[in-house]
């Protein structure tokens, strides 16, 4: 019988570098997307796969992920004591109860590919996602790990999610090379190559942080030398698995907003702030009102 995906790797340690001086005591995947941090998006898309064991990589400082999981007895406290009882699941069940975080220490910062290969004594001989909270996707109900669950659990293969990225900025991303079309948005990757040049792509087909990788692919990392930037390159483990494997790549259905650089971060927050239930109307009328007064998107200086 083949092993379903039920565990999820989150590479956490990173140091937000980008968002400095917001992130030099506080996770960049604890910053917020209107009322929710980065990393619930991506535990609640991890959950709503069927992922029973969410697997944290993490660094130092970052202790308030953890804390974020975990039961806060003081706040539930104040908050029955205060008669906010309605606020209670916000903080109790920010995961269910049968689902286990574990967390792991990556001591030194080797890159995506160490950081996944720290999993290895928790995943075992199973398949496992990967999710980069940076990359939050708007999917709806269908969220992208449950769309690339059902392409795994078709063709008990290795899945990236790709999208069309700008040629012009291949060198911000894993680029994949594709051939012989499976189905709709569904294809066999022949070549995947880590920042390329634009002038040296295979394609513009961009590796977005969620992966299902079968385990084959932590013996590959540990003989994976050091690539791009000096460190453990998982697209580079990714391109030996091909030698062996099947990998394919799904287009999936949904929107990408790359909370990783400060222009993607903000997206998402104007547009989840539009979303929102108790929000949605009143944020709607402040930036028509922007706009009205020339203040938003008014004539450039």
């Amino acid at each position: 019988m083949s092993i379903p995906v039920r565990k999820a790797v989150f590479p956490v340690a990173g140091l937000g570098t980008r968002f400095l001086p917001a992130t030099k005591a506080n996770p960049k995947e604890m910053l917020p997307i209107v009322d929710k941090p980065l990393i619930q998006y991506a535990a609640e898309e991890a959950v709503a796969a069927g992922m029973t064991e969410l697997i944290f990589i993490t660094g130092r400082n970052k202790r308030a992920i953890p804390d974020h999981f975990d039961k806060a007895y003081e706040i539930e406290n104040e908050l029955e004591v205060r008669g906010k009882v309605d606020l209670l699941p916000l903080v109790r069940d920010v995961v269910p109860a049968d689902v286990t975080c574990i967390y792991i220490r990556q001591v030194e910062a080797l890159g995506l590919g160490h950081a996944v290969l720290c999993a290895r004594s928790v995943v075992g001989e199973q398949p496992f996602a990967v999710i980069l909270a940076d990359d939050l996707i708007d999917a709806g109900a269908s969220g992208c790990l449950q769309q690339m669950v059902n392409v795994y659990n078709e063709h008990r293969s290795s899945v990236i999610a790709v999208e069309e990225v700008e040629p012009s900025e291949t060198d911000q991303y894993g680029i994949v090379k594709t051939s012989s079309p499976i189905g709709e948005r569904l294809s066999t990757i022949d070549a995947i190559v880590e920042k390329p040049k634009p002038s040296e792509a295979p394609s513009n087909l961009g590796v977005v942080g969620r992966y299902i990788l079968t385990p084959r692919i932590f013996d590959l990392l540990e003989t994976t030398g050091e690539g791009a930037g000096g460190e453990i390159q998982l697209t580079d483990a990714i391109a030996a698995l091909l030698t062996e494997e099947q990998v394919m790549a799904w287009e999936f259905h949904g929107k990408r907003y790359d909370c990783g650089s400060k222009l993607g971060y903000l997206e998402a927050t104007v547009e989840y702030a539009l979303k929102h239930p108790e929000l949605k109307d009143d944020f709607c009328d402040y930036l028509r009102s922007m706009i009205a007064d020339g203040v938003l998107c008014g004539p450039s200086s």
